[in-house]
């Protein structure tokens, strides 16, 4: 199965990434089929580009974002779907909070 990732790239301590589609077996740099855009997370603004068609594209073909790139693409507007959010764990004063209601009802 295709997957839509970002590939790291950059030197140590500064990472830039390229958007690529690659099998989901393939290593994270490994080889890949397609660069479609790139990200830097240390400009000023964040730099993020998409080759709009390829992505528009590639999703046709069946290719599925991982989670990062799902929320990038649904952050530029070309994934209507919203990310999904991730279950999180209650903290010490929720957890204490609940145990409390429990043992008053």
């Amino acid at each position: 199965m295709l997957r839509i990732r970002l590939r790291r790239t950059g030197r140590s301590k500064a990472p830039y990434y390229r958007v690529v589609v690659a099998d989901q077996r393939a290593p994270r740099d490994g080889d890949f089929v397609e660069i479609i855009g790139h990200y830097n997370p240390r400009s000023e603004p964040k730099e993020l580009v998409f080759k709009e068609e390829r992505v528009r594209h590639w999703l046709s073909q069946g290719a599925r974002p991982s989670e990062t790139v799902h929320r990038l693409l649904h952050r530029e507007g070309l994934i209507d779907e919203p990310p999904r959010q991730r279950m999180t764990k209650p903290s010490r004063a929720e957890r204490e909070a609940a145990a409390a209601a429990a043992e008053d009802a």
